[in-house]
């Protein structure tokens, strides 16, 4: 097992954390003890405390209405918590103040292009125009309202024809606290915890009236009434069923696909839209990494992170460089899993050690939790020389020694007469430097399930649609349930998945608060 205390300064549980989960628990106490009713009332009940129900909730206290918001968690934030908390936006004062020329002409191609494929199949064009139209009002100007800031330089992602990718000062936690507190400001959110919704409740017509959830602590089933529900519970790539059962057909299927879905991405939503008559699309579109690192935390084996070395060569079973390291999850998880086992393992040396990354972790927590793990040859294998680390990780010594040297005379060369890495683009990938210096150091690496790119279809307003397109009344959807709306395709701009959730969340949450107001209307 894994040192308590090293457990403790991880990312994921840390003291600060803990703290906050304790807070949280007193806030959300005398919340929870409201619903021991067995039937409540309000003007819109909310499914979903991440980002993008977070979003739909802020817009509705701002017209006062009275919100119920339903969460399976302990706490809010959902994956957003532990992402690094970057947007992809156009044309923000970050780009402006270093001479990055953008627009949202420019941006709409590159969607376009980056999310579409042979067949012609890609991005929702509706939704792409508003996304480059409007990130910059809906996204950037609304977070800076809240008191969010933004690092000072846009960076480069792939698919884009400029930076565009930016940064929240504090990370995912730094992006979602700011808008929680927004919703907690006003008297007429209330928040419950632990409670999981089951199923929509409709009338008669056909009308979405509520929803009927379990309140896990002492598994009592309560209806929270409202004339609108809004759905926002996320994806499913939690759910590796849901994962296998959508894989894309032209792509074969891995042996081992780690989860890297927040722990709420289990497709709960998909399920329950659906069975009112909901229509889910293009469910194959995943967006899956290739860069899966076994939690060293999680004692199933099954969960992972997303996690690299940028100085780092990727090599498979048989000791050998299969793809351009520098390439992006589009054409590097193609390339992975055609290898044998469908895995591989990322080989550096101790002066690339520090650049080790995973997201959300810290430095601290990544030196504790994986390289002083006292389990980490788990995950980790090191040695004094390339054929003994060979041996320790599997691989043949010869080949993995030839590989290694075959290496170290490109970077010297300055060219990667293999797969082109070296100088191919703006990033650190393309400028490595040798692996000589010891200890060396072996990472296993597998398949990971990251973000659903498909879900329920939705209108322009975020209104549920069902099977023949028509849209149900009384219920919407927003976030990564809805495919982010369809504005990647089959590819993904880095940072649309968090700027997406925002959008439709708001979207949401407006056309939620008019129809509200509509019905008020004598």
């Amino acid at each position: 097992m894994v040192d308590t205390k090293i457990l403790q300064k991880l990312a994921h549980t840390t003291i600060r954390n803990v703290l906050l989960f304790a807070i949280i628990l007193v806030t959300v106490a005398p919340t929870t003890l409201l619903a021991a009713e067995k039937e409540q009332r309000h003007d819109v009940v909310v499914v979903g405390a991440g980002i993008a129900g977070l979003s739909a909730t802020w817009e509705l206290a701002q017209k006062g209405f009275d919100v119920a918001v339903i969460e399976m968690q302990p706490l809010y934030g959902g994956t957003a918590t532990m992402s690094e908390g970057a947007l992809c936006i156009v044309g923000t004062p970050e780009q402006a103040n270093v001479g990055i020329i953008d627009s949202p002409q420019i941006a709409f191609k590159d969607f376009m292009t980056y999310g579409s494929d042979q067949s012609g199949s890609g991005p929702d064009v509706e939704w792409v125009h508003y996304y480059a139209n409007e990130s910059r009002h809906e996204i950037y100007d609304w977070l800076i309202g809240l008191g969010i800031h933004f690092e000072k330089n846009a960076v480069l992602m792939p698919g884009n024809s400029v930076p565009r990718w930016h940064k929240v000062i504090g990370k995912g936690r730094g992006l979602v606290e700011p808008i929680y507190r927004a919703c907690k400001q006003s008297s007429t959110v209330k928040f419950f915890y632990r409670h999981k919704a089951l199923s929509l409740i409709r009338d008669k017509s056909g009308r979405i009236t509520g929803i009927r959830a379990e309140r896990l602590k002492d598994n009592v089933s309560v209806d929270y009434l409202a004339p609108v529900v809004i759905l926002a519970t996320g994806g499913f790539q939690g759910n590796m069923k849901m994962v296998q059962s959508y894989w894309p057909e032209k792509q074969p299927l891995p042996e081992r696909i780690l989860t890297g879905a927040g722990i709420n991405a289990t497709g709960s939503g998909h399920e329950i839209a659906q069975a009112i008559g909901a229509r889910l699309v293009n469910m194959h579109y995943q967006w899956n990494y290739s860069t899966g690192l076994q939690s060293p935390t999680d004692i199933t084996g099954s969960r992972g992170l997303n996690a690299f070395s940028q100085q780092s060569i990727w090599v498979n079973k048989k000791g050998r460089r299969f793809v351009n390291e520098s390439q992006d999850t589009k054409v590097t998880f193609l390339e992975l899993i055609k290898q044998p086992g469908g895995t591989y393992w990322a080989l550096f040396d101790s002066a690339a050690r520090d650049s080790f990354f995973i997201s959300g972790w810290s430095r601290e927590s990544i030196e504790e939790g994986l390289f002083n793990n006292q389990q980490s040859n788990q995950f980790v294998k090191s040695a004094p020389t390339i054929s003994e680390l060979a041996v320790a990780a599997g691989l043949p010594p010869q080949t993995l020694t030839e590989t290694v040297g075959r290496w170290n005379d490109m970077v010297t060369s300055g060219k990667d007469i293999d797969f082109g890495r070296i100088g191919c683009c703006r990033t650190p990938w393309s400028n490595p430097t040798r692996i000589e210096r010891a200890p060396f150091y072996a990472v296993p690496f597998y398949p990971l399930a990251r973000k659903s790119m498909g879900g329920v279809s939705i209108d322009q307003s975020c209104r549920v649609l069902d099977v023949s397109g028509q849209p149900i009344p009384g219920l919407y959807a927003a976030g990564e349930l809805t495919g982010l709306a369809g504005v990647n395709g089959k590819a993904s701009l880095e940072g649309t998945f968090l700027g997406a959730s925002i959008m439709t969340g708001r979207v949401a949450g407006r056309a939620a608060a008019a129809e509200l107001a509509d019905q008020r209307k004598p």
